[in-house]
């Protein structure tokens, strides 16, 4: 089941797409009452409602919407709180981040912080440059998880039980302002720098523990090429470490870390510039295409 956030006729409104992924119906008319937002609908849905839109979907009834005929928006636009995010997860990448920062090992437990998203954007959405405050604006393709039941101090083995769904998380970066304030959180958080999409893929469609080719390209050029086996910290791994006297909610998001192949690993570094594609993709979920204006 690939979930959407649409508008359509300047109307927002939350589905699922076709088995052949060539329409989107919305919820609302499938479960026969209103859900406002995906988000809302993570929060409240029933196992009973996840099995009927998985009923409807495998009909392959020609119900909907073309994707052509509507916009998609990234599937949660506005998050619950903060992103929580993963650094250093990929062995390579710790590897090219050494020539910026002083690492002499891997990390021994995940390196988390914190991306504020008041302002997540979706596939065919414009990444703001801001060249008055950057000029080594930076891409990171990642997998990110959505958590669907809350829970607190979760035991591995448990981990896939809390996983709503997967999406492709672009954690757009201002590296000259993370060395600025020795620390990531504002080079993360400027407007945009958020995208996510195309769709929230439901966990039921993978098969698990996931191996999944994440790649990322700028103009076509192929920059990212990994797959999610080579994370140092597994995704029940994450869940269970951040869950430690922390409770996580339906509908929080966590971005599980780049490979290498960003900008600043490269020698002279590729920032992006006005004008440039981004695209990231994850095997499974699909392409996030965005343009740096």
């Amino acid at each position: 089941m690939y979930f959407a956030t649409f508008v359509q006729n300047g109307k927002e409104a939350v589905g699922v797409l076709s088995k052949e992924q060539k329409k989107v119906t919305e919820l609302s008319s499938i479960l026969g009452r209103r859900v406002g937002s995906l988000l809302e609908f993570i929060e409240e849905a029933s196992d009973r409602d996840v099995e009927t839109i998985r009923d409807y979907v495998d009909k392959g009834t020609d119900e909907g919407a073309s994707l052509e005929s509507v916009n998609l928006l990234a599937p949660i636009p506005v998050l619950k709180r903060n992103a929580f995010c993963l650094g250093l997860n990929y062995k390579e990448h710790v590897k090219e981040s050494q020539s910026v920062r002083s690492l002499d090992k891997l990390p021994e437990h995940p390196v988390f912080f914190s991306k504020a998203a008041i302002d997540v954007i979706g596939t065919g959405m414009e990444i703001d440059s801001h060249p008055d405050l950057t000029s080594e604006l930076d891409y990171e393709v990642e997998l990110a998880v959505v958590i669907g039941k809350a829970g607190k101090n979760i035991l591995e083995e448990s981990a896939y039980d809390h996983i709503f769904g997967f999406t492709i998380l672009n954690d757009i970066t201002a590296r000259d302002i993370q060395r600025r304030h020795f620390q990531w959180f504002k080079g993360k958080s400027l407007d945009t720098f958020t995208a996510m999409g195309p769709y929230l893929v439901h966990k039921s469609v993978f098969d698990l523990p996931l191996e999944l080719d994440v790649k990322s390209f700028v103009n076509g050029e192929l920059r990212q090429n990994s797959n999610t086996k080579h994370m140092i910290f597994s995704i029940p791994r994450i869940i269970s470490e951040l869950s430690q006297s922390l409770t996580l909610m339906p509908g929080d998001v966590i971005s599980t870390g780049t490979p290498e192949g960003v900008g600043m690993g490269f020698n002279p570094p590729k920032y992006l510039k006005r004008g440039d594609v981004v695209e990231c993709y994850v095997e499974g979920i699909g392409t996030l295409r965005n343009v740096v204006r």
